[in-house]
């Protein structure tokens, strides 16, 4: 509750000390990625989940589990390519955004939550998983949810072929 409270703020200070959103946007992910480095540690400790076998048990483990416990939210997933390595988490409701009506005209490019994508970046690589994780969609840009997607970047036969090496 109370990182929800000084996110605004966190992200205010950062639009004054930087002036593109680009700039912003990178530092938010930035951030995002020390954290969940960091946070994978006490997800593992406190959650007792098992190793995941494929990208669509991790998708969920970080939708059904990982969001509610942090942020409260459990967020939709849905896999969107046929290879089964790309998922859309779907936020009806972002907290990070409970105290932000709209963003500026002037920062129109700012990613406001972009630290949640650094942070799943972070977490997975932790756990061996490289993947790529942006916005598709935003409540703050006018869109009807928010979008988060996320795209492993070595399909499953990789990590197979690898470990039968």
């Amino acid at each position: 509750e109370l990182f929800v409270l000084t996110y605004g703020a966190l992200v205010a200070q950062l639009c004054k000390d930087y002036e593109k959103d680009e700039d912003v946007n990178t530092c938010l992910d930035r951030m995002g990625y020390g954290i969940g480095v960091r946070l994978i540690d006490d997800f593992l400790a406190r959650s007792a989940v098992k190793k995941c076998r494929s990208y669509s048990e991790t998708a969920d483990m970080i939708a059904q589990v990982a969001f509610k416990m942090y942020l409260g939210v459990t967020p939709s997933v849905s896999c969107s390519s046929a290879a089964g390595n790309e998922f859309s988490l779907i936020l009806d409701k972002n907290p990070l955004v409970d105290f932000v009506e709209e963003l500026p005209a002037e920062r129109a490019s700012l990613c406001y939550c972009n630290l949640l994508c650094g942070v799943i970046r972070g977490a997975l690589e932790m756990v061996h998983l490289a993947a790529e994780v942006t916005f598709l969609q935003d409540r703050l840009k006018g869109d009807a949810v928010t979008e988060i997607g996320i795209t492993f970047l070595r399909k499953a036969e990789d990590r197979k072929h690898k470990r039968n090496k």
